[in-house]
């Protein structure tokens, strides 16, 4: 049996895919996100050691509220970091009756990957940029990993989010809308696109960690602005 390493749980979890689930935050990310929250889900030997029974037991707690539609979703971090656990507890939850989804960043794939995106019921796909060179900008790695993500993805037609964070003055543009539109035809299944406003409400955590923000004088993006870029993203 393949051990884990656990971040956090968060339960009822209503915005992490189709119905109520319970999310597991896996520690470990190989990106650098210069907007990223969570910057202490990097270090992959942080968080605490979790076996596949511990994520089993804690999923079926929500059983009764999890209808046709919910289930579990592995964030992160990045979760395709640890996909041996992944393909183990995924496994594990199908034979008690319980979906599960992965949300990935396309930043890392592996020997196990394939078998991850295999047997997963769908995929929360975070888009940092649909450049080359401003997704280098953002996470510090190569597109190439997302792009071979997206080819295993259409090899088992699975069904995709799609998601992408805007940030004043990075991406907040109708061409970077038109140029995301461009980028999901690369994906056959896209149910749905949410655009996710950019905030600053983890800059403590850096501070507390030694790490530099390096978007600490850039404001949280505006909503009615969000809202119009929203209404031109087609799918």
């Amino acid at each position: 049996m393949v051990k884990g390493r656990l971040h956090s749980f968060e339960t009822f979890g209503a915005v992490d895919g189709p119905g109520i689930r319970t999310v597991v935050f896996l520690q470990g990310c190989p990106a650098r996100c210069s907007y990223c929250h969570n910057p202490d889900t990097w270090d992959m030997h942080g968080g605490n050691e979790v076996e596949t029974k511990q994520i089993v037991d804690r999923a079926k707690r929500g059983m009764s509220y999890y209808g046709d539609k919910g289930g579990v979703t592995f964030s992160g971090g990045e979760p395709l970091l640890q996909g041996e656990f992944l393909i183990q507890t995924i496994g594990a939850l199908k034979k008690v009756g319980i979906n599960s989804i992965i949300d990935t960043s396309g930043t890392f794939i592996d020997e196990f990957t394939e078998k991850v995106i295999e047997e997963c019921e769908m995929i929360l796909l975070d888009v940092k940029h649909s450049n080359p060179e401003k997704f280098w900008e953002i996470t510090s790695k190569k597109q190439d990993t997302l792009l071979e993500l997206i080819d295993l993805i259409n090899k088992h037609e699975k069904h995709v989010w799609v998601r992408q964070v805007i940030v004043p003055g990075i991406n907040d543009t109708e061409a970077n809308i038109d140029a995301l539109n461009e980028f999901i035809k690369k994906i056959k299944h896209v149910d749905k696109v949410e655009l996710l406003g950019y905030h600053n409400l983890g800059v403590e955590k850096y501070e507390k960690l030694g790490i530099k923000y390096r978007l600490k004088d850039v404001e949280p993006m505006d909503r009615a602005k969000l809202d119009e870029l929203s209404a031109l993203v087609k799918y």
